[in-house]
């Protein structure tokens, strides 16, 4: 009888799910929608029992019914970097803040980077601390909610909250670790036992591990609730995007992963690491191998957006968007509807739309949304090229390269073919992959996922584009001081 693997993420929106057959087959896929938690300007929150666990249950309880063999191990992954506060038994104490678009933290961003050094920062960790740095979030907490501090003895993620419940062990895996800024030393792959020490002194660290580690079996208290085998291997875990990339084989020097989702998201391999003060650089998903990653606040937040405000749904905004020149008859979006993370790493960034006139209508404004996440992400290659990141295969991930106009967008205004791949489903197929390598199976993601399609630039869009990109760049800066005028504004009216 086929043996057979499952993968479970828990994603910012949705939690997914698959099993697997050792070819690569996907036997069932399961998905349960949630929201985040939005209680104050700038907070992202997830209540980790409501949304990670009870979705993951439901989903794990659905693939075990669905399985037709015998289950061989099981890979998780969720959204990160986070910071779940627990006691010493791994109960929640307040709900979990989530990543880079949970902005609270800036005032001990700030304080955090002049205490230790904004060059030290860099140099230890790879990273300068942003929205997305665990650190400054952990002082917020002491700060804001003291009595919650008092009480936090753990550090939880979405992938390490699912393996300490099914497994009972306290584990973290070396890339979520180094998303933890500045409490993780990139160049030894440990905790920097000194600066945790000044950020939280009672806080026990957890273990650390490769996400193609096996770091436990399911208890049997977790295999009631779940309705998985008791004893089933777990591995580690791991952030969701870069599960994602291992899913479409991004895991080698010079490969690039572009995530068209909520967020846009990129991650390239490197051989060695290579501080950039607009990027972050984390250890990878295989072991001793690093990542560069960027990361913008919105991408496909935008275009919802835009689709509520207009009561449409996204086949016709695409459709009519499709009819636009490129350019958006001279309309130019900046895509900073929550701040922006890489590269200028300011929350207080906001959107903006340049030259609207009243001839301009939905399908000018949801195409130039589209435009802007390319020109943006640009941007963003571009940092990578100057750390040294050059990228020799891009691959196209998520939902939004379904439709084919916003992935002909981004090859056109960046300049570069993306592949893209059978299998968007994400993180999950990532997951069942690396429980596949975890227990000893030799799979590969060109097997288990290989590249349908390439997108290819047109040279005469790349061209009018590149006449567009240079006021992309300047809008930022000619108004920022009048942007953080108006976030202010915002924060002070509630």
């Amino acid at each position: 009888m086929t043996s057979l693997y499952i993968g479970i993420d828990i994603g910012t929106s949705s939690s997914k799910g698959v099993l697997v057959r050792p070819n690569g087959t996907i036997a069932a896929r399961f998905e349960r929608p949630h929201e985040v938690a939005t209680p104050h300007p700038g907070w992202v929150e997830h209540d980790p029992v409501s949304v990670w666990w009870m979705d993951f249950v439901a989903i794990a309880r659905a693939l075990v019914d669905a399985a037709d063999g015998p289950i061989t191990a099981l890979g998780v992954s969720g959204i990160g970097p986070c910071l779940l506060p627990a006691s010493f038994d791994g109960a929640p104490l307040r709900p979990a803040i989530l990543y880079g678009v949970d902005t609270r933290a800036s005032v001990e961003i700030a304080e955090m980077t002049a205490e230790f050094g904004a060059d030290a920062i860099l140099s230890r960790g790879g990273t300068p601390l942003s929205s997305q740095a665990v650190g400054p979030k952990l002082r917020w907490l002491a700060r804001h909610e003291p009595e919650v501090f008092a009480r936090t003895e753990m550090l939880l993620m979405a992938s390490s909250y699912l393996v300490f419940r099914l497994t009972g062990r306290y584990v973290l895996d070396h890339h979520s670790a180094s998303q933890c800024d500045p409490m993780y030393d990139l160049h030894t792959a440990t905790w920097a036992t000194d600066w945790c020490a000044r950020i939280a002194p009672n806080l026990r660290l957890p273990d650390l591990h490769w996400p193609t580690e096996i770091v436990g079996t399911v208890t049997a208290a977790a295999a009631v609730e779940t309705g998985l085998p008791r004893g089933l291997p777990v591995t580690a875990g791991t952030v969701d995007a870069w599960a994602e990339a291992t899913s479409v084989g991004v895991t080698a020097p010079g490969d690039v992963m572009v995530m068209y989702g909520t967020t846009m998201f990129v991650i390239q391999g490197l051989t060695d690491p290579t501080p950039h003060p607009g990027l972050w650089v984390t250890r990878g998903v295989l072991p001793d191998s690093y990542s560069l990653a960027a990361g913008m606040a919105t991408s496909g937040a935008v275009t919802d957006w835009l689709r509520r405000l207009f009561a449409g749904d996204f086949a016709t905004l695409v459709a009519r968007a499709s009819e636009v020149p490129p350019g958006s008859r001279g309309l130019l979006m900046l895509p900073y509807f929550a701040g922006e993370r890489t590269p200028i790493f300011d929350t207080n960034a906001r959107g903006l739309v340049a030259g609207l006139t009243l001839s301009h209508g939905q399908p000018e404004l949801y195409r130039a949304a589209l435009e802007a996440t390319a020109y943006g992400l640009r941007h963003n290659l571009e940092a990578m090229r100057e750390s040294g990141g050059i990228p020799k295969r891009v691959v196209a991930v998520g939902g939004g390269t379904q439709g084919g106009l916003w992935t002909q967008i981004v090859s056109d205004v960046a300049g570069i073919d993306q592949q893209i791949p059978t299998e968007t489903i994400g993180a999950s197929l990532g997951d069942a992959l690396l429980a596949a390598i975890a227990t000893g199976a030799t799979v590969t993601a060109a097997e288990w996922n290989p590249i349908a399609q390439t997108v290819t630039p047109i040279p005469a869009n790349t061209a009018r584009y590149d006449k567009y990109y240079g006021h992309y760049r300047n809008l930022y800066p000619a108004t920022r001081d009048t942007m953080h005028f108006l976030a202010e504004q915002q924060r002070s009216s509630g």
